[in-house]
């Protein structure tokens, strides 16, 4: 098929969608890698040229600067991608939107747009993109991760061949992963401690319920991981489920933490370290927490030292023919099985081969269509085979344990 595909960014998750797409040369021919620091990518390709999936396409690098809508169009029109995957930050999915309308090229990103002052998980920036994209005969496809992304393919899998309706969806992600540090995270820093110490909130009968951060606990005993500690969070796919998945009375999202990682995030917190407010330190505006950021250990450099596994999965309540049904679809993935294949750990992992996917989606023409859309407005069925053959296989429990 000979598809091309421009990768923006260099970080542990790019890693992982550029290996996929040299696994899945069916799909993929070519791609670039592209960032701010150009040696990123020459790393990202000499990994790849070492790996069992080495000679399979064309791997090319750029720098490139996220922020700025002309470089990219510069680039994207040298290149000429079939489409842009865009694993960069979340504060620049709006300018790389901006160049794939003004060069017509399909998108996807695996998080959606979050304005650098203020801690704002929402699609409506980039929902308000939808007209723009029909007009201009292209595809953008928002949050083909994980979670946000897989949670919402098996919310249409579940909808498409289990229920009628389903009223009941509890998104719990579980990471069982131990990288021996006192402290650290397992994507962004900056992103997921703005994550984790915004309020929670939930979807309820048409409306947010919001939350204290971190108030709302529950344990559970998770396939393959054991009984964890699980804490509430506002996640951002509970908002396009909540308009996309037909019955719906309420959605929620958990996410396990160790008692270390809150013990050193609240005295982080107390001492103002997590604050997004710029200060004036030696003459120089900073940001706190993106200080804290350049201190903490990259994410990249956990993979070797992480034991482990995660357990992420959606839990359904629901009718089918009037009679109350329950379903319990989840992946587990394995910290160092992942790492031996692609030298990331599974987090940075479990985020990349779905944007892999959701990318050959679009480019063998199932994803495809004018305009901006969630995952789970598009059909479930070959993104989940996908899953089972590029690493990410799920378990289905039709009898699972429910949260109270």
């Amino acid at each position: 098929m000979g598809k091309k595909a421009l990768v923006i960014g260099a970080g542990g998750v790019s890693n992982v969608v550029c290996h996929k797409c040299a696994q899945n040369s069916e799909v993929f021919s070519s791609i670039m890698i592209a960032s701010r620091t150009k040696a990123k990518c020459d790393e990202i390709k000499e990994r790849i040229e070492k790996s069992k999936y080495a000679g399979r396409i064309e791997i090319q690098t750029a720098k490139v600067d996220a922020n700025n809508v002309p470089e990219l169009v510069a680039l994207i029109n040298e290149y000429k991608p079939d489409i842009v995957i865009n694993v960069a930050l979340p504060y620049q999915d709006l300018t790389i939107m901006d160049a794939c309308l003004e060069t017509k090229t399909d998108y996807l990103d695996t998080a959606n747009y979050e304005p650098l002052d203020t801690a704002k998980f929402e699609y409506k920036w980039q929902w308000a993109y939808k007209e723009k994209f029909e007009k201009a005969g292209i595809t953008a496809i928002l949050g083909s991760g994980f979670d946000p992304g897989v949670t919402g393919v098996f919310s249409a899998y579940a909808q498409k061949h289990y229920f009628d309706e389903i009223n009941y969806i509890d998104i719990l992600d579980a990471n069982a992963g131990d990288h021996g540090y006192p402290f650290a995270t397992n994507f962004n820093p900056e992103i997921n401690i703005r994550e984790v110490t915004a309020n929670g909130s939930y979807w309820e009968d048409g409306k947010w319920v919001e939350t204290e951060p971190m108030e709302i606990k529950r344990v559970y005993n998770f396939p393959q991981i054991g009984e964890k500690d699980m804490y509430l969070l506002h996640h951002e796919e509970l908002e396009s489920l909540a308009v996309n998945i037909k019955g719906i009375k309420r959605i929620r999202f958990f996410m396990t933490f160790g008692q270390s990682y809150l013990t050193h995030l609240k005295v982080l917190e107390n001492v103002g370290m997590t604050s997004i407010e710029p200060i004036e330190f030696e003459g120089k505006q900073i940001v706190p927490l993106q200080f804290l950021t350049a201190v903490l250990p990259d994410p990249a450099s956990l993979g070797p030292r992480t034991k482990g596994k995660t357990n992420i999965g959606n839990i359904f309540r629901g009718k089918k023919d009037g009679v109350e049904k329950t379903y319990y679809v989840y992946n587990v993935c394995d910290h160092q099985e992942c790492y031996k294949e692609v030298s990331s750990q599974a987090i940075s992992y479990t985020t990349g081969v779905p944007a892999m996917i959701g990318a050959a989606m679009v480019l063998t023409g199932e994803w495809k269509k004018p305009g901006v859309f969630n995952v789970e407005e598009m059909d479930p069925d070959s993104f989940m085979d996908a899953l089972n053959k590029f690493g990410l296989p799920w378990v289905e429990d039709f009898n699972p344990a429910l949260v109270d």
